[in-house]
């Protein structure tokens, strides 16, 4: 794998309820239900016997490829051989309905023969990890029911049940649907309700990507982004996970194999912050909801991570399963929730911020927080001096970082607009107080021999986050320090073009051997913000060489042969993919002339 180019050839579809992943030949490799954090239904990414659901020619000399329908999260599997062309469409139905959203746990697939009489086969053989109760399926009126599992699965579908049953081919002369179902069976007519469905599920989308405020450059890489960040958001509870896959390694035979299936706080407010610069606050809403409910129970511990549905024990687990391309350990659940890391009370007030702030929001029937802002406050008081495992979220160590300390700036300074907005006097003498103290601690990682700061006070060490001292608006980008910053992370940590390794010094695994997406793009928006435009922008587009076919980006890539590797796709990458657009954008817009 060393020498060729690896790159996850499949997309997603959802409906904020749950992901499906499928590959460039129509089948779905991945999928968890009921929920994101669930067991998997569909789990052949990860042990190959793991499950499948597969629609593909009965002939094996065909080509396929897969794009979405533009400005949609519906996929299109499209089949063509010598004598015919067919595509499968999926997608998971969304829309309103009676003023709320309509998101039921099912995948539709629609097969549509464009030329010919393809001979196609249906495979869908549903799994369960561990599970002594063998799954076995037996026909319905005009369904297959699968049994071993928590609740009902139904296949419906107007394909002879003979076919799917017995994985026999078939010839197929015209449109067949198919609806995979948890819980609540489909009870309408399937033909009509396939259409009515489809129809309205990309009605939706449209309407919601023309809702979005975009840059005038880089529009179709942006929206893509936008659709895949909206899909991560667990609409139910407001949680938004980091990535939908678990133990897609870092690099191959890495061992850096993680669960990314909850919502990290900090992950969380960075796409809360790209969908509320292109105008959806809806996100935002339901995210600062979820952070209320984590908030009123342990106000004074507030963890990295939660499970989507605000549970606090997310204990980490390994399964005896091969492993992505057998990469070891897959695992279950994330040990990092029982880290301290600080910067999480800043994020947290910056991800409520524009809710109580932008004047666009103010008519919303929601009462200033002022209980939850000062609690804070008070964990950035209290918290202010204490080591933590850092952003990068190392297991065998803490240390101060000035990752950390921005947040706490940060936090304070949006504290601050708020309690003079509101006029709350005990809010802003404290935030007053804790920007100050912020501020003294970051000046402490300045290193005056070198021109720049540094990872820690007490060395040269180099990090790719200090790049968000330019970009947070803590340095002046104009200032002799912050382009001595770009600088030396260019010195230190960049490969070439925009890939940059977030730190180079050894971990709890060594040194990193790959890329990580999103300080490339942190690396961009700092080139942008430092006046070196042209060279941004070069940045910017190599990065954005690193998405597949269907303009997914993953977590980490292999700057030697651009090949994706971590979790996918990656929240943290397209927020980057948004951020850096509009801030080339908004600089073009000032110099038309570049």
């Amino acid at each position: 794998m060393k020498d060729q180019k690896h790159q996850y050839k499949m997309g997603i579809v959802g409906n904020c309820s749950f992901l499906a992943y499928i590959d460039d030949t129509a089948n779905v490799k991945w999928m968890c239900w009921p929920r994101f954090d669930s067991q998997y239904i569909f789990g052949s990414l990860l042990h190959e016997a793991e499950g499948e659901y597969s629609i593909r020619p009965a002939v094996s000399d065909y080509q396929s490829r897969q794009f979405y329908l533009e400005n949609t999260n519906i996929l299109c599997t499209e089949f063509e051989g010598h004598d015919f062309k067919f595509r499968v469409y999926d997608f998971a139905p969304r829309f309103l309905n009676y003023e709320r959203y309509h998101k039921p746990l099912m995948l539709f697939r629609r097969i549509e023969i464009l030329f010919g009489q393809p001979k196609i086969k249906v495979v869908c053989r549903p799994a369960r990890y561990n599970c002594d109760e063998k799954i076995t399926k037996s026909f319905g009126s005009n369904h297959i029911q699968f049994f071993g599992f928590k609740d009902q699965v139904r296949l419906p579908t107007n394909i002879p049940l003979t076919y799917i049953m017995d994985e026999t081919e078939f010839v197929a002369q015209r449109t067949f649907d198919l609806v995979l179902s948890w819980g609540v069976p489909l009870e309408a007519p399937l033909e009509s309700t396939a259409e009515s469905f489809f129809e309205k599920t990309r009605n939706y989308w449209h309407t919601w990507v023309e809702r979005c405020g975009i840059p005038k450059i880089y529009q179709r890489a942006v929206i893509r982004s936008a659709l895949t960040l909206k899909l991560h958001q667990y609409e139910d509870t407001g949680a938004i996970i980091a990535a939908g896959t678990t133990s897609l390694p870092e690099h191959d035979q890495s061992g850096r194999n993680w669960d990314y299936r909850y919502c990290w706080i900090r992950d969380s407010h960075y796409t809360v912050d790209a969908l509320s610069i292109m105008g959806h606050f809806e996100e935002m809403e339901r995210f600062s909801s979820f952070i209320e409910q984590i908030a009123a129970f342990n106000p004074d511990n507030i963890q990295p991570l939660y499970g989507i549905d605000g549970r606090t024990n997310i204990e980490e687990k390994e399964l005896e399963l091969d492993g992505y391309l057998n990469n070891q350990p897959v695992r279950v659940g994330n040990g990092a929730y029982t880290q301290m890391q600080n910067d999480v009370f800043g994020q947290i007030m910056l991800s409520i911020f524009h809710l109580y702030f932008d004047r666009r929001l103010l008519n919303r029937k929601r009462r200033f927080p002022k209980e939850l802002i000062l609690r804070l406050l008070k964990s950035i008081e209290d918290k202010m001096d204490h080591p933590d495992a850092g952003l990068w979220e190392f297991r065998n160590s803490t240390l101060q970082h000035c990752y950390t300390f921005l947040f706490h700036w940060a936090g304070a300074c949006a504290a601050l607009k708020l309690g003079e907005m509101y006029q709350e006097d005990e809010i802003i003498t404290l935030a007053q107080k804790l920007k100050i103290e912020a501020d003294k601690r970051i000046q402490k990682f300045f290193n005056m021999e070198l021109g720049h700061h540094t990872r820690s006070p007490d060395s040269d060490e180099m990090d790719a986050s200090l790049l968000q001292l330019i970009n947070m608006g803590y340095l002046d980008p104009k200032s002799k320090e912050a382009k001595m910053l770009v600088e030396k992370v260019e010195k230190t940590l960049k490969i070439k073009d925009a890939f940059l390794y977030r730190y180079s010094h050894d971990d709890d695994f060594g040194k990193p051997q790959v890329a990580f997406i999103i300080c490339g793009f942190w690396y961009v928006e700092a080139l942008a913000r430092i006046g070196r435009v042209d060279e941004a922008i070069k940045c910017y587009e190599s990065l954005l060489g690193c998405a597949n076919d269907l303009g997914l980006l993953s977590e980490d890539v292999d700057p030697k042969t651009l090949s994706q590797w971590g979790n996918f796709p990656q929240t943290y990458s397209h927020v980057g993919v948004i951020h850096c657009a509009f801030i080339i954008d908004r600089i073009l817009g000032k110099h038309p002339y570049l």
